[in-house]
């Protein structure tokens, strides 16, 4: 059969990455600083910098709240959780789902581009900052 042969062909051929050349010590590098800054700017965001937000053109809050404010650990919001089912949205969402949510709700912001620098950041940031954490069952 037609699917026998797509089954076999993949295995004689082996995953796509198998063929590709690894990553150079200059490549990597050259990522992790790229990373490494939008973790700056996220870090900037989450800790309410004013600066970095306009700079970036968002408003993440009117009451002069930051994300750091509710996480001070932003390890604890469990990026790795996502996408799941919200309790406080009654909605299946994603890590920028929730990014928004917190933005519009507490925050009083105005909600961002979920293809924005500004997210792209926080969620930079909120990762890099989970990497090691330990998830507890029910905490968010």
């Amino acid at each position: 059969t037609v699917a026998g042969a797509v089954v076999a062909v993949a295995v004689v051929v082996g995953p796509a990455s198998a063929n590709k050349d690894p990553v150079t010590p200059k490549q990597l590098k050259v990522y992790q600083e790229a990373f490494m800054e939008e973790v700056r700017k996220g870090d900037l965001l989450f800790h309410g910098d004013a600066a970095m937000a306009e700079q970036l053109g968002v408003k993440l809050s009117t009451t002069g709240w930051a994300c750091a404010m509710c996480h001070p650990m932003a390890s604890d919001t469990h990026p790795h959780a996502f996408p799941k089912f919200q309790a406080s949205m009654a909605k299946f969402a994603t890590l920028r789902d929730m990014i928004n949510w917190c933005i519009e709700k507490p925050n009083q912001g105005e909600k961002i581009d979920p293809e924005s620098e500004a997210m792209k950041a926080l969620e930079a940031y909120i990762t890099w900052s989970n990497t090691g954490s330990v998830l507890v069952p029910g905490k968010y």
